[in-house]
């Protein structure tokens, strides 16, 4: 074994870089786990496992390559060592204990940058913990985290945490966390789903129905205006216009809203607003959709309309 002994008073870490460099050679089996600034006694050394000491506890340590694969090396990167410095105890060093990604939203919350999430759940549950702590210490109100389907396994780490399910999508799910005491003051999921229909009726005051090929047993053979949901970001008018389109193949040009209905507990206990639409047709050929409609025509006379 060769070693080499050197002292300073004070050993910048740029010297500390410095010497890795220059004895690249010496420490090519070992990894570094911290860095920090001290005033020991360093020593380098060829065969071991090197470090610089006062006492029994290290103030900075190598690893052989070897050892750190023999182990969970994130789980080792994301404790924490006590170091002494001088024989004076230093603070708690971590090279995982940083604040996750993130930006402040208009109301005094976080917003979590859902595409800079750490890929270890090791090390993300390390993050979120002194990421909460350190929202907390500054007066943080809501947290926001959105992990995609592929992050989906640091979901049961959020929620041992204490996060709460808020909503999902296809392609995501949304968790939130409430920092002070108290209620949370976060705004609920979306409470409601929105229909649409399209009454197009013509000159003749003939109204153009469906028959569907799916439906509940007891409207097996009801005749029906076009209907369906409005998609992210769509006016009801133009929802109205599109779902007589897929349905029908008919164009049509929007007149007004001739009625609406708001009921409860529909949809995964949501509640359902449907409104209709009075639509002129524009094109009078009709083509269904046969993965939803079984027939469709215009003919049927509203003696009622005018």
């Amino acid at each position: 074994m060769e070693c080499s002994f050197f002292s300073s008073k004070y050993m910048p870490m740029s010297e500390i870089a410095r010497l890795e460099r220059t004895n690249s050679s010496q420490f090519s089996s070992f990894r570094p786990l911290v860095e920090v600034k001290s005033t020991p006694h360093f020593s380098s050394c060829r065969g071991i496992s090197p470090k610089a000491s006062h006492s029994s506890t290290p103030n900075y340590s190598y690893v052989p390559k070897q050892a750190v694969s023999s182990v969970d090396e994130e789980k080792l990167g994301a404790g924490n060592l006590l170091y002494q410095i001088n024989g004076t105890n230093s603070s708690l060093f971590s090279r995982n204990l940083r604040i996750l990604d993130s930006f402040d939203d208009e109301y005094g919350g976080v917003i979590v940058d859902s595409e800079r999430l750490p890929a270890n759940s090791t090390v993300f549950a390390s993050m979120l913990s002194f990421s909460i702590s350190h929202w907390k210490s500054k007066g943080k109100k809501g947290i926001w985290l959105k992990l995609p389907v592929e992050k989906s396994d640091l979901v049961p780490v959020a929620i041992k945490e204490g996060f709460e399910y808020h909503h999902a999508e296809r392609g995501y799910v949304m968790l939130t966390y409430w920092l002070p005491e108290g209620p949370s003051m976060l705004p609920a999921n979306a409470s409601h789903q929105v229909g649409v229909g399209g009454f197009v009726i013509n000159d003749k005051n003939e109204v153009l129905v469906v028959l569907e090929k799916y439906c509940a047993p007891q409207f097996v053979g009801l005749w029906k205006i076009p209907t369906g949901f409005i998609v992210e970001s769509e006016e009801i008018f133009t929802g109205a216009v599109r779902e007589v389109k897929e349905e029908t193949g008919v164009d049509t040009e929007f007149l007004e809203v001739v009625a609406f209905r708001h009921v409860h507990n529909v949809a995964f206990e949501k509640s359902d607003l449907f409104f209709i639409c009075m639509l002129k047709p524009v094109s009078t050929h009709i083509m269904v959709d046969d993965h939803e409609i079984q027939a469709a025509k215009i003919g049927y006379y509203c003696s009622g309309c005018h």
